[in-house]
Parts: structure tokens; C-alpha cells; sequence
């Protein structure tokens, strides 16, 4: 089939490599190029890096607006692809090409519809995740679902490690699915359940509640790793928490809920059940360092408190 593909972070690279090696991409569109670095360095997408190295010809857009419609119109695309392109597909340009377009979703569909779909679900505590490819509808991620896939994520698995995960497994079905609508033995059922919402985080999302169970704080820092970043606050300033797990139960000291004690190899902090072990942080204005180095140049007392 003829595709026009539209994606930009990395976890949409795998579904594009994945299509190419089996239809015709006639385009592919993605946001344009991003300061990155403390040098705002103006850097390709992802997607856009991916998409040129293979010789794939390149629409960059801001948003699927009528300029992005009027140059999608000319690659005359059979189908479209979208994986996490950062924007909404509307009239004319859904209904452009010929079998519309098809969306890989980083959920089991009609769980956690949105943008943020793995980050919430880690900090639900939810034990299972998955992807699902679903028609594309101008309701959000409301379309039916031609095939979903549950996929087993470690317990210790950031956002970012998960998500690394799910782009693999999604990107194969996916592929599978094109086959079968270049086939027409494609098949798509409604979505059946109660919907759950997974907006976008926001920096405020990645503060970690001491006051709440370890196993609550620690699947909040798994959903907010890496962006927007876990953190709490000592003496009115952010500390970045870059890595951490539950402390062993058998030999943590037993912590009030924000109470900060140093280790030799790492930072404990008190939750309401039990303590988490904190290994990397950064401290504000400062880079990321070892947790240990970082109490050791404090110079502070036994413990101290930090905020929640």
C-alpha cells in the first residue's frame, strides 16, 4: 500500500522502520525541528532523523492544519499511519486517504485514552499494559479496535523503559494490521468498557507525596521517569529523584514520611509504609550526581526533612 506516515518521538520509530520494509511510504510528517541542549541546538524529530536516513521524503508541520492537508493530498496515500505525532488529525485530512487512518496506541483501548498513556497507568499502579490499533475517528481515541496486545512490563520499568517496550510490540502488530487492510481481511470491532482519561503530565504531576504508601510514591516515580521527572523539595528547592527503588524492608531504618536519611550508596526517604532508596539525584542549578555524593557535600545532620 501506498502510506503517509505521521510521528515524532522516538516510539514511533520502530512502527515507521517496520512499514517500510513491507509498503511504500510516500511521505512521512512530523513536527519540526526542536532546540534541544543547553545549547538549543535546532534538531530534527526522531521520526524526521529515521525518515531521512532511509530516504523517505520529509513534511514538517507544526499541527495537521490545511498547508499539512494540501501536501499530504499530493502523495495521494492510500492509508494513513499516525503514531504519537503530537497533534489531531481533522476534516478533510481523516477522511483523505483512501481506508482513512489507522492509530497505534500505547494502552489496551478503552483504558487510558489521551496522551499520556503509560505514564498514567505506572502511576495507577496498573499490573497490566498494551497496545492497540484502532480507525482513527475525530472522537479522541474513540475509534474502533482492529487488534490490541497485552505486553508484560517489568515491576521496575520507568515510563521510558516501558514505553521502549510497548513501541516494539506495537509497531509489529501494526505492520500486521496494514497487511491485513492491504488484504481486506481487516476486521475492527468497538471499543467495549468504561473509557479512563490520560492527559498530558504536567510538572506539579512528578511531585512525590511521602505521606502516601511506598508502593503509591514508587509507581509515581516510575510514571513521571523521565519527563516530567519525579521531585521533591529541601529548604524551598526542587530535588530531581533521576533513580530510586523501595528499600529493603529488612535492613531500612524505619523513617517518618519525608524524613531523609544518607546511606553509603544511597539517600533514604520515609514514605507511609515504608522507605524509598534514592541513588541518583539533581539538585537545582546543579547536573545529575550520585544521591550519596550529593548528602555527603550537605554536611547536615542524621536526617532531615524534605517536603511533599
Amino acid at each position: 500500500m501506498r502510506l503517509v506516515f505521521a510521528g515524532t518521538p522516538a516510539a514511533a520509530v520502530p512502527t515507521l522502520r517496520a512499514l517500510a520494509t513491507r509498503h511504500e511510504i510516500v511521505g512521512v510528517v512530523t513536527r519540526p525541528d526542536a532546540p534541544l541542549g543547553r545549547r538549543r541546538v535546532l534538531t530534527p524529530s526522531p521520526v524526521a532523523a529515521a525518515a531521512e536516513e532511509s530516504g523517505l521524503p520529509v513534511i514538517r508541520a507544526a499541527r495537521l492544519d490545511e498547508p499539512a492537508t494540501e501536501a499530504v493530498s499530493r502523495l495521494r496515500a492510500e492509508l494513513g499511519v499516525i503514531v504519537a505525532y503530537g497533534g489531531i488529525v481533522r476534516e478533510p485530512l481523516l477522511s483523505l486517504p483512501e481506508h482513512g487512518w489507522i492509530n497505534l496506541h500505547f494502552s489496551l483501548l478503552p483504558a487510558w485514552r489521551g496522551a499520556a498513556p503509560v505514564q498514567r497507568a505506572l502511576i495507577a499502579g496498573d499490573a497490566e499494559l498494551g497496545v492497540s490499533v484502532f480507525q482513527l475517528v475525530p472522537e479522541l481515541d474513540a475509534g474502533d479496535v482492529f487488534a490490541a496486545r497485552p505486553v508484560a512490563v517489568p515491576a521496575d520499568a520507568t515510563a521510558d523503559d516501558a514505553l521502549t517496550l510497548l513501541a516494539g510490540e506495537g509497531a509489529a502488530l501494526t505492520a500486521d494490521v496494514v497487511d491485513a487492510i492491504a488484504a481486506g481481511t481487516a476486521s475492527a470491532t468497538p471499543q467495549q468498557g468504561i473509557p479512563t482519561l490520560a492527559p498530558k503530565l504536567r510538572l506539579e504531576d512528578g511531585l512525590l507525596d511521602w505521606t502516601q504508601p511506598l508502593d503509591s510514591v514508587y509507581a509515581r516515580y516510575r510514571g513521571v521517569t523521565p519527563e516530567p521527572g519525579a521531585h521533591t523539595t529541601l529548604a524551598g528547592a526542587r530535588l530531581k529523584i533521576l533513580a530510586a527503588a523501595p528499600a529493603d524492608a529488612s535492613v531500612a531504618p524505619a523513617l517518618s514520611p519525608g524524613e531523609m536519611r544518607g546511606e553509603k550508596t544511597s539517600v533514604l526517604i520515609g514514605t507511609a509504609t515504608g522507605a524509598l532508596a534514592v541513588t541518583r539525584v539533581q539538585p537545582a542549578g546543579k547536573g545529575p550526581m550520585s544521591a550519596a555524593d550529593w548528602w555527603r557535600g550537605l554536611r547536615t545532620a542524621a536526617s532531615v526533612r524534605v517536603g511533599s
